[in-house]
């Protein structure tokens, strides 16, 4: 299966450096994932919160980018596949 979201990449900038609605309540994540049409950075979905997968679910932004250190592989909510952005 292909992606067919790719032209929705828009960024590759963290609008911050760790999951945004979990900084505002103080809560912690596991991992980090960045939605690569407009920078949000959210939690995995072995968080509690699951705060990426929440932000696809409000905004249908298709893909995200893993936010850890030594990680390049993205993920397609839509298409449910891994892309390889490079």
């Amino acid at each position: 299966m292909r992606c067919t979201h790719r032209a929705q990449v828009k960024t590759d900038q963290p609008r911050t450096e760790g999951c945004e609605e979990c900084l505002k309540s103080g809560d912690t994540w596991v991992h980090l994932r960045l939605c690569r049409t407009c920078g949000h950075v959210g939690c995995c979905d072995d968080s509690r919160n699951r705060h990426a997968t929440k932000h696809f679910h409000a905004t249908q932004h298709p893909i995200m980018t893993s936010f850890e250190p030594g990680e390049d592989w993205s993920w397609c909510y839509v298409d449910e596949v891994e892309l390889d952005l490079g």
